[in-house]
């Protein structure tokens, strides 16, 4: 038998999901928040800001976890205002792409 990777976690986790987080959501602690809510569901991905003052992420993980997470970053932290959140399945290349852990990745 093979231990899974992440024990506790699902080993049938959901297809990465890629976000864009639209509102007032940088200098406000949105990437930081969102990588400790993400390291606490035991959610992989990576988050970084996007130079149209968007904050964009890929997550991975259990499907409830990721679920929770979205639903976490429809408001985030204190300070931010958050307009709205467009989501997509992540193509192959991005789920590829995903590595353990959560990543803040430099602006794009």
């Amino acid at each position: 038998m093979i231990a899974p990777l992440h024990p506790g976690r699902s080993e049938a986790a959901a297809r990465p999901v890629r976000l864009w987080i639209h509102g007032r959501v940088q200098g406000v602690g949105f990437r930081d928040a969102l990588s400790l809510q993400a390291l606490e569901r035991g959610v992989d991905g990576w988050v970084r800001n996007r130079r149209d003052g968007s904050v964009e992420a890929v997550l991975r993980g259990d499907e409830r976890a990721v679920e929770a997470l979205i639903r976490w970053a429809h408001h985030g932290p204190a300070g931010a205002l958050v307009d709205r959140v467009d989501r997509r399945l992540a193509n192959e290349d991005e789920a590829a792409a995903v590595q353990p852990g959560f990543h803040r990745l430099p602006t794009a």
